[in-house]
């Protein structure tokens, strides 16, 4: 397996940084500019132990379980390691030093000062120095000789000097650096390095090469250098047998060099290519910690393992350097340093390191003593090197504690199972912690030598005030409703796990209530819902109590829960479905509704997780769409509309600016579409002080080329229609919803649609155009029709006028009780009449809009038209008791009359309309819900509640149903507009009832309506089974076969019949009563009689008289 470079995490602030591992490598330590020590298990631990050792640390080292620092107070410290208990100072200059060091058994340490001096000082007795004096500069960097009998030291005054400590001479010195004035303005800090074991080899960055001197002969033996290096080398660091040396540059490159061949076996770059200024070589495996100016830290793995074995087995081959190693690095040729590439260390226990801290204990388990081969066994690999079974065994060998052979398993590694947690809170171990965050408020838990407490604090005091509360039973786990705060805590020797609820929205005195759990049963997750709470248990079982304190149901769970989270009567918890491997988790989540009727709508279905993630968050949005969050930032919502599947609504890792920073997630609001989180910087949740702020990101669906206005657009659209299914949801379950934010929605969607068609249209996929208006509504299509045709699409918008049709038809088929959906359908058409009477008014103006402005018209109408559609279901009678229910069903049959605009059909009398848009409808909107009252007041004469079907006229039926086809004649509508706009203010009852004579008197009616209405008994006689859409399909088609001759003579005829029509109809008035407003019934009258002189309104009895009449004369 190739060497492998793991992402940078945040460590400390900005400025020089130093690294090391302790004695076992179990651990890696960092010390920075900010004046802490951090010790972090792994490269992923996001709570490493820190130890506030001074204002800024400049070194540090650790050996036998001591501490040494060099800090910002001129002094050099010991601290005791791991506790970072303070241990005294070892030794103090006039400046601070810049680098510390221990000796090969850790009795000695070495400090360089910026004073220009040199100590040596014994650890257990602090009064034995030694000084060395000679450097003309501040010192930068001290290594020692393995054998205690040499100190090698390098200064900005440009020379590397080599010391005897016994007798504190200086041996020999190389001017090899360039002068400086002090550590900052150093072109290199030139950290150099003796060979481990022997020390026959001294190893010197000097500019673009390491060069390597002889013990003893203090001659240049050879130089390293590679054609890659094109920065001064800052750093170099030996591996701890020896055969390996490491050096990296200012520029962040780091290269490994197998210093017998000469040959660099490793190259690496840093991600951003900030200088590294330290590096340090794990004591057992092939890793490399680094860390940059800029406080960050890396690590470098399987170091030399995309070599051929060959190369790996050169300590055991004789080479023309072989007199350079002695004996004393036996220890690293034997050892894992000649591992085979199958062996589990280089396999997938390294890959699983970036999944979870607990995999760092598994790595080290698996890794034993540094002797596990002999020289036989390195023999008879170098002999049999094709052969890879034997390669793996030497694997299995060097991992394994025992010598005899045994089989290895090297498949696929199981996952560690993710603990228990609940969602909002810091880790338990934490001496300060949240307990819960969430969208109700912040439960704090303190547990030090002071105080064991917990703080509960609400966002909205109203709910209820501040809470303090001791917490001597050391609860662990929180949950917080604005009904109730629920604690738990586990089990101890003497104590039962228990469940203490505090209901605080209780009306009674005792507000408080506890329940112990049965013996060796544990509480692992809670939570709270509306008059519920739940546990669940370490015995896999879910507890579900009432607010108050009742046992209620008790179920199962098929494996070891991992979180779970409530809103309202939905329980959602997540669970272990089985192992996951290779870093995945194996997670399934069930989802139950707790309310009268219980059901579960999720049935364990697997939990989906971004690869070699685990799960950090999961609840519910605010208005009950379950929602879950990964360690990656994914964020996942239950996608209701498409059969309760899980859609990736965002990233949040896309708004981290570092790879170790996180957002730690609070809250989820799909209107308006919010995801409330906290940044943290370089870790993975808040610290409880200083208050933490929370941040607000957007959402954002992962659709494909969101660069692009098509893909921008579909991303919108797609993302307004998943955030709106919450609506049909809490309607179905008899909440209220809030009416203009739907609209809002729906108008946006119909706007994006409709956008998405003209570009479709400009890019000449007429196919897509149809795809696309499958998705309006029919007002939309009617427009898109219009855009279509104006667009020279003909063929286009013949095929959205058959669409729109066959809308229709699906509507008036729709397997519904006949005489119910006759009821509504005639109550649709005659009290609806009010606003169709606007309607001819509103194409006119679309006409004129998009003449004048082409696209931007209709886009502006498109954002209109919802709201009309919005408001049409009330035209139903209001003692229908479902109409929200039925609200979709009812507005799609209600605005079909507009889907069979014929958009090729010209009037002959049409005129500008004066009306801006806006007016019409505006006027439209203020009288929603009173259409019905005025039609009843019109015809029936009853109260106005109780509205009876209306019985057709002979012919309304094929009225009604020619009246799809009909063009829109808006002349006779034009002047009430004008009307409108000077008495909207006080008069709008007045223009429902002349718009309703308008309607109910009907409108000039086609030629192809003449001809079907002479000819439906031949189209009947020729096929009796058709029904009356079928009809007219039929009509339509026949009537396009006549000639255009003929068709002109129908059209002819038709207008012929509307001026006769207008003719008589100015003697015909229809007085209308209201029982319920007698005192404006003069008005009224007054307001009739002027109007009908002025709209001229048709009645179609008389029509087909007239025109037949008319014929015939002609």
């Amino acid at each position: 397996m190739p060497s492998t470079q793991k992402p940078m995490r945040y460590g400390h602030t900005e400025g020089h940084t130093d690294v090391c591992f302790d004695d076992t490598g179990s651990c890696i330590v960092t010390c920075g500019s900010d004046g802490d020590v951090r010790i972090w298990e792994n490269l992923d631990d996001d709570d490493p132990k820190s130890i506030t050792v001074g204002e800024k640390a400049y070194s540090c080292a650790l050996k036998n379980g001591r501490l040494i620092t060099a800090v910002s107070n001129n002094t050099v410290q010991i601290h005791t390691f791991p506790e970072g208990a303070p241990d005294g100072i070892l030794t103090r200059f006039t400046m601070n030093a810049n680098h510390v060091i221990f000796n090969s058994d850790g009795t000695k340490i070495a400090a360089g000062s910026s004073d220009f001096m040199v100590k040596v000082v014994e650890v257990t007795d602090s009064s034995k120095q030694k000084t060395f004096r000679g450097h003309d500069a501040p010192v930068l960097s001290l290594s020692f000789d393995p054998r205690d009998v040499y100190l090698a030291s390098a200064s900005c005054d440009g020379s590397v000097r080599v010391w005897k400590i016994a007798d504190q001479t200086c041996t020999t010195s190389w001017p090899l650096l360039q002068k400086c004035n002090d550590v900052i303005s150093a072109k290199s800090i030139c950290r150099l390095g003796w060979q481990p074991g022997s020390g026959k080899l001294l190893a010197i960055p000097v500019d673009k090469v390491v060069k390597l001197y002889r013990r003893g002969t203090w001659d240049s033996q050879l130089d390293l250098s590679h054609k890659s290096i094109t920065q001064s080398l800052n750093v170099v660091a030996w591996s701890p047998c020896g055969q390996y040396l490491a050096a990296a540059s200012v520029d962040g490159n780091i290269l490994v060099w197998n210093v017998e061949t000469q040959e660099c076996i490793e190259r690496m770059q840093h991600e951003k290519n900030y200088t590294i200024c330290g590096l340090a070589w794990h004591p057992k495996h092939k890793q490399i910690a680094y860390a940059d100016t800029e406080g960050s830290l890396g690590l470098l793995e399987n170091i030399g393992d995309g070599k051929k074995p060959n190369d790996k087995l050169a300590g055991a081959m004789t080479k023309d350097y072989n007199d350079l190693f002695d004996g004393e690095d036996d220890n690293c040729s034997n050892g894992d340093m000649i591992e085979p590439q199958s062996s589990p260390k280089a396999g997938a226990n390294e890959d699983n390191d970036d999944l979870m801290p607990t995999l760092g204990l598994l790595r080290r388990a698996i890794i034993d003593d540094d002797n596990s081969l002999d020289i036989g066994m390195i023999k008879a690999n170098s002999s049999l090197l094709e052969k890879e079974d034997d390669d793996d065994q030497a694997g299995g060998f060097s991992a394994l504690p025992s010598s005899t052979q045994q089989p290895f398993y090297d498949g696929p590694m199981p996952t560690p199972k993710q603990k228990p947690f609940q969602s909002g809170s810091t880790p338990a171990h934490l001496a300060h912690r949240f307990m819960v965050w969430n969208s109700v408020g912040i439960i704090r838990c303190y547990n030090d030598e002071q105080d064991n407490a917990i703080d509960v604090e609400f966002h909205d005091t109203s709910i209820h005030h501040a809470t303090h509360l001791p917490n001597s039973l050391n609860h662990t786990m929180a949950d917080l409703s604005t009904e109730a705060i629920l604690l738990a805590c586990e089990s101890t020797e003497e104590l039962a796990s228990k469940l203490h609820c505090i209901h605080f929205s209780s009306w009674d005195t005792n507000k408080e209530w506890t329940v112990d759990m049965p013996e060796d049963e544990d509480i692992e997750a809670v939570c709270l819902g509306q008059g519920w709470a739940a546990c669940a248990t370490s015995a896999l079982l879910v507890r579900v109590f009432t607010v108050g304190g009742v046992q209620k149901e008790i179920f199962s769970l098929p494996g070891p829960v991992v979180s779970m989270a409530g809103h309202g009567e939905q329980l959602m918890v997540i669970y272990h479905r089985g192992t996951g491997f290779d870093g995945d988790q194996c997670l399934g989540v069930q989802l139950m509704e707790l309310g009268k009727k219980k059901e579960q709508i999720l049935h364990g279905d697997p939990l989906s997780l971004t690869k070699k993630s685990y799960l950090t968050w999961v609840g519910f949005s605010a208005e009950g769409t379950p929602c879950y969050v990964d360690s990656e930032g994914i964020v996942r919502m239950l996608n209701r509309g498409v059969g309760n599947t899980w859609i990736p609504v965002c990233n949040t890792r896309e708004h981290c600016k570092g790879r170790s920073d996180h957002y730690w997630v609070v809250g989820i609001h799909e209107n308006p579409q919010q995801l409330r989180c906290i940044p943290c910087k370089g870790a993975r949740f808040p610290p409880t002080l200083p208050r933490p702020a929370v941040a607000i990101l957007s959402f954002k669906l992962p659709y494909c080329q969101v660069t692009t206005e098509k893909g921008q657009m579909e991303e919108q659209y797609w993302r307004s229609v998943v955030f709106l299914n919450h609506v049909d949801y809490l309607l179905k379950n008899g909440y209220e919803i809030d009416e203009n934010a739907k609209s809002q929605s729906v108008k946006e969607q119909q706007e994006l649609l409709m956008k998405l068609f003209a570009l479709s249209c400009k890019l000449e996929r007429e196919f897509r155009c149809v795809e696309l208006a499958d998705l309006m509504t029919q007002n939309v299509v009617n427009l898109a029709i219009k855009y279509a045709s104006r667009s020279r699409k003909l063929n286009l918008a013949q095929r959205l006028n058959e669409m729109a049709a066959e809308k229709v038809s699906e509507l008036a088929t729709a397997p519904e009780d006949e005489e119910d959906f006759r009821k509504h359908l005639n109550a649709g058409y005659r009290s609806s009449a009010t606003e169709w009477s606007q309607l001819p008014v509103r194409n006119v103006q679309q006409d004129q809009e998009m003449e004048d402005a082409g696209e931007t018209g209709a886009y502006e109408e498109a954002e209109e038209t919802p709201e009309v559609q919005e408001q049409r279901p009330n035209t139903f009678s209001k003692g229908v008791t479902s109409a929200e229910v039925t609200t979709p069903k009812s507005a799609v049959i209600v605005s079909s009359s507009q889907g069979r605009v014929n958009p090729f059909k010209v009037s002959p009398n049409r005129k500008d309309p004066v009306v801006p848009s806006a007016n019409v409808l505006d006027t439209m909107s203020k009288y929603p819900k009173k259409t019905s009252l005025s039609s009843s007041r019109a015809v029936n004469k009853q109260n106005p509640p109780v509205i009876k079907p209306l019985i057709p006229k002979p012919k309304s039926k094929q009225a009604l149903a020619a009246s799809f086809f009909q063009a829109r004649t808006p002349t006779s509508s034009e002047k009430t507009v004008e009307e409108r706009e000077e008495k909207t203010g006080n008069e709008s009852h007045q223009v429902k009832v002349t718009a309703q004579q308008n309607t109910e008197n009907g409108r000039p009616k086609t030629g192809f309506q003449m001809w079907l209405e002479e000819n439906r008994a031949n189209i009947l006689t020729d096929n009796p089974d058709l029904n009356e859409a079928e009809v007219i399909k039929e009509g339509m088609s026949r009537f396009r076969i006549l000639s255009s001759e003929e068709r002109m003579v129908w059209t002819e005829k038709a207008k012929r019949g509307s001026v006769s029509d207008l003719a008589e109809d100015k003697k015909r008035k229809r007085p209308t009563t209201d029982e319920d407003e007698v005192k404006k019934d003069q008005e009224q009258k007054s307001e009739d009689s002027n109007v009908s002189k002025k709209t001229k309104p048709l009645d179609r009895s008389t029509n087909v008289r007239l025109s037949a009449f008319a014929f015939k004369q002609s």
